[in-house]
């Protein structure tokens, strides 16, 4: 059964060989035409060190100043929050080792999950994990990025009328659609200039911040006790949230030859990504030492040059375009995996226009959004486990799969399991959200986290549950073909 609609494109011969040319599939002035089939490996081309850039770009963006300024706003230390930045960022690792089932399977991550779920539980997975999900952070980096957009074109002296928001909303989400729907060779050939760009501008802001900041800041009443072990695992729990989003590096490393190092790939994600939101991350822990990050944007201008302003303004637009251009792509795919039968930059546009409705209708409507954002707050319950069980897998067959094999949806399938559900794969799931669910204390507190005053033991817990149950339950169904 085919597993997607390809798009159309000329039927050129590509290149042969670990370096080849670059396909007419996948050049950056085409639309991609591939979706979550199968790449052959004679359109296979590239090196991993081309995946520092993506995911770099990814992470010089508004969320990381934010997310680092609200560890000094819980009541850390400078020293404190610093070490949670660097701990939670090791996470990327989880993403980086995840990249390397791409260049093994030819396949994309909605496509190797097949493996751990089965055909049809695999559906389900990506419904929630894949598409849900990014759809909600698609609209929460969406009304980020409109809200510094919209201080822009006041700036310009024009008002922020309800008529200029919805065309400025309209005009970011068209460019960050641009790039999804143009896909793959668009992002390899874009993402390393809008590094370059975000960095020089994002070395101002450093400069401004450090110069500023008070480097031996404590709190007034520093925390202790639980207390303190409560702020730093939520924390950790909050960094982490990054790189645990990204279940799906794969899907940008799948055009990679077959016989690319997994150690190469695994460096050049994992650095692309952890080097910059360690950066951003600190700034903004930095900058709460001498201005209150409840409102980053404008806190910020009180500190960075008045001439750097819009500037800054506008590469926090950019940056933000760059990581929803990344969710777009793979909320395409997770679109298709589902079984919806259309092409992949149709299923980039309905994303997108899913995205866009929900954030105009939390920018002008109601305080929806703030709901998404606390529903967000507990996808670690979700997301740890998943990635967890990913990577088990990954260790366990040693990185071995079968593209082609992968996307064969019959019932002859060698990953229908039964009924078309792994069911190592779904006890796994099942046992380490419940498990990370009794832990966790965001919107609610679960039992384990309220016997323990409040300290969130989600993330571990989940992560060692669900890897551990699928490693022990997976091993039957491994000995299948892969």
């Amino acid at each position: 059964m085919a597993s997607t609609i390809p798009d159309p494109h000329p039927d050129i011969p590509a290149a042969s060989g670990a370096q080849a040319a670059t396909p007419p599939s996948d050049r950056a002035g085409r639309v991609e035409a591939h979706g979550i089939d199968h790449i052959p490996e004679d359109e296979r081309h590239g090196r991993p060190r081309e995946l520092f850039a993506v995911w770099a770009a990814a992470n010089v963006n508004y969320l990381s100043l934010v997310v680092g300024g609200a560890l000094v706003l819980m009541g850390l230390s400078l020293a404190q929050a610093l070490a949670v930045i660097v701990v939670g960022n090791l996470f990327w690792l989880l993403t980086g080792l995840l990249a390397v089932s791409g260049p093994a399977a030819g396949a994309p991550s909605e496509v190797i999950t097949r493996a751990i779920y089965g055909v049809r539980g695999n559906r389900v997975n990506n419904a929630v994990v894949g598409w849900m999900i990014s759809v909600c952070y698609f609209a929460l980096n969406l009304a980020a990025a409109a809200t510094a957009a919209f201080a822009l074109v006041e700036r310009c002296g024009i008002p922020a009328t309800t008529g200029v928001k919805i065309v400025v909303v309209l005009v970011i989400a068209a460019l960050t659609l641009t790039i999804g729907v143009y896909g793959h060779g668009l992002i390899m050939k874009l993402y390393l200039p809008i590094t370059l760009a975000l960095t020089a501008a994002f070395a101002v802001v450093a400069y401004s911040v450090v110069r500023s900041a008070d480097l031996s800041y404590a709190p007034a009443e520093p925390l202790t006790g639980t207390g303190l072990w409560a702020a730093l695992l939520g924390g950790v729990t909050l960094i982490a949230a990054g790189p645990l989003s990204y279940t799906t590096s794969a899907d940008f490393s799948r055009y990679l030859p077959r016989t690319t190092s997994p150690a190469a790939v695994v460096a050049w994600t994992a650095s692309g990504a952890f080097l910059p939101s360690v950066a951003v991350c600190s700034l903004g822990a930095l900058a709460a030492t001498v201005v209150d990050m409840t409102d980053p944007q404008t806190a910020l201008e009180k500190i960075l040059p008045g001439w750097f302003t819009p500037v800054f303004l506008l590469a926090l637009v950019l940056g933000t375009i760059a990581i929803n251009a990344l969710t777009a792509y793979s909320a395409g795919l997770a679109l298709q995996a589902v079984g919806l039968r259309v092409r992949r930059s149709l299923s980039v546009l309905l994303d997108g226009a899913a995205a866009v409705s929900l954030t105009l209708y939390a920018l002008l409507v109601s305080n929806f959004l703030d709901t998404v954002n606390d529903v967000l707050q507990l996808t670690v319950v979700l997301l740890g486990p998943s990635m967890a069980i990913y990577a088990t897998d990954i260790l366990l067959r040693r990185n071995r799969y079968d593209g082609p094999a992968l996307t064969d949806e019959s019932r002859g399938s060698a990953f229908w399991f039964t009924g078309g559900v792994n069911l190592a794969g779904a006890l796994a799931l099942t046992a380490g959200t419940t498990s990370a669910a009794l832990c966790v204390n965001t919107l609610y507190t679960g039992p384990v986290a309220h016997a323990l005053h409040g300290v969130d033991l989600a993330l571990p817990v989940g992560i060692g549950v669900a890897s551990a149950v699928y490693a022990l339950t997976a091993r039957r169904t491994l000995a299948r073909p892969a």
